[in-house]
């Protein structure tokens, strides 16, 4: 009677603390990207929910059916041979579920590399998004400025954002909007979304980085078309450029607020994509390399010299 007491407490109070959930972001989308990875996870979801009602209930129809009773002591159960057809039924159901789900991620993921449906005969916006150190910075190339730790985007037209990092391996999600995709430091990778909403929506990013990473948040502000252009020539008018001495700073500095620049740091310290892949961010490596392969030609040659001397020595002495 207790125990019952006791289970009947905590479920209480895990549906108080239900009732307090905001819902979730994923399941709220504002764009296609979201849209249709929302609807991947509910279809995913309803396909396992089927799958438990069928096995409760075959397990309750089980325990119905063939639960012990009080026989004869002399009773021996009749003898009952495999069945081939409920063996390959049991077989295929897994096999046709699996293949269902499969064909539904493999389509929506080559679907989310794209552009969004609709939106294909559009110019997308381009943004270099970079980490660096518990901060991101958000590079607009045709608008010529910069922000930290915020990005402004317009609403219904796609934005390609392009990630890269400045440290450790990260990850933009922006729940509302799209699935997240990782930025590494000597390649970029590409991110398609779109805003169909206005509104202010949460980034984050959600893979592990250091002690700072949960502080790695930056706020997506959706806007409508007007609003962005008076935006960007705002910024252009009022806000400093930004030096390359202040861009050192700021990826020297652990947490930093929000900040904005009429200029972005792809000027001089680009974004390690095209001639500028690799290390150090688009660093000219060249000649690190051709000296790298000349000291391991010295060294080769080196080691063939000393065992040509070496074998020539055994040999006089073995003569």
């Amino acid at each position: 009677m207790k125990r019952k007491g006791l289970l009947l407490v905590v479920f209480s109070a895990f549906l108080v603390l239900l009732t307090g959930c905001n819902s979730l972001a994923v399941l709220n989308p504002k764009g296609p990207v979201a849209k249709t990875q929302s609807n991947v996870i509910i279809f995913s979801m309803l396909v396992m929910a089927l799958i438990l009602l069928v096995v409760y209930v075959l397990y309750i129809f089980m325990l119905t059916k063939y639960r012990a009773s009080k026989s004869a002591p002399d009773y021996e159960p009749p003898h009952v041979e495999g069945s081939k057809w409920l063996e390959f039924t049991w077989i295929a159901i897994p096999i046709i579920i699996v293949t269902i789900l499969s064909v539904v991620t493999v389509r929506t993921t080559n679907a989310l590399d794209k552009v969004p449906a609709g939106y294909e005969d559009q110019k997308p916006l381009v943004i270099y998004a970079s980490s660096s150190n518990w901060k991101w910075h958000f590079s607009y190339p045709e608008e010529g400025i910069e922000t930290v730790n915020y990005v402004n985007i317009p609403t219904n037209r796609p934005v390609e954002f392009r990630l890269y990092s400045y440290g450790p391996i990260t990850s933009f999600w922006v729940p509302q909007l799209g699935g997240q995709k990782y930025a590494m430091s000597d390649m970029v990778t590409k991110l398609n979304l779109v805003a169909e909403h206005e509104g202010s929506f949460m980034g984050k990013n959600s893979n592990f980085s250091g002690k700072g990473f949960a502080d790695m948040e930056f706020e997506v502000l959706a806007m409508s078309n007007a609003k962005y252009g008076e935006w960007v020539n705002e910024v252009k008018n009022t806000a400093v450029p930004l030096t390359e001495e202040q861009f050192n700073s700021l990826l020297d500095t652990a947490k930093v607020g929000r900040q904005t620049y009429s200029s972005t740091h792809l000027e001089f310290s680009p974004a390690p994509e095209g001639e500028h892949a690799g290390h150090n961010h688009g660093g000219d490596s060249s000649g690190d390399t051709q000296m790298d392969h000349s000291e391991m030609d010295m060294d080769m040659n080196m080691d063939h010299s000393d065992t040509n001397e070496n074998g020539a020595e055994h040999a006089s002495h073995g003569n």
